[in-house]
């Protein structure tokens, strides 16, 4: 037997967040993946860089593949350094891959990355997100909805303007 799944990943050190992806997308499903990394990305990710901001992640050739997430060359390395933008293979069971791929294929949703942290056992691990976009209406709906509790919060702690 399986055994369950955690409610709420383990993250312990998150090192780069897609703050802009929960208004720019409806988020679904979250699921967190491997990520297939070199002994100089992690070194520059241990240092706290990288961004996940303008990244995006695919399926193809039943592989899941992280495009786009910079994470800059680590300073003390040599030649053998990694190159900042290469795309990074995705770590996720079989089941989980064609569930994500019958999503984004079928449906037209868009695999988000939301962040990149290292979990309790030292692992990095890519929390990623099948999300759907929002459009313009959604976005205003958003911003009034987070308007309007920022004021319930100031009226409630007595706080007058």
């Amino acid at each position: 037997m399986a055994r369950p799944r955690p409610t709420a990943f383990d993250k312990k050190k998150i090192v780069a967040e897609n703050r802009r992806a929960r208004f720019e997308y409806f988020i679904e499903d979250v699921y967190e993946a491997g990520i297939a990394l070199t002994g100089t990305e992690v070194k520059s990710l241990r240092f706290g860089e990288g961004s996940i901001a303008e990244s995006y992640a695919e399926v193809k050739d039943e592989q899941a593949w992280l495009v786009n997430a910079n994470i800059p060359e680590f300073s003390h390395g040599n030649r053998h350094n990694h190159q900042p933008k290469r795309p990074r293979k995705l770590l996720l069971h079989a089941r989980e891959l064609g569930k994500l791929h019958g999503a984004v294929a079928r449906e037209g949703m868009t695999l988000v990355p939301l962040s990149i942290y290292f979990n309790a056992r030292g692992r990095a691990k890519v929390e990623l997100a099948l999300a759907k976009g929002k459009k313009a209406h959604d976005k205003r709906e958003t911003i009034k909805e987070r308007d309007w509790k920022r004021d319930q919060q100031r009226l409630l702690r007595g706080d007058r303007d």
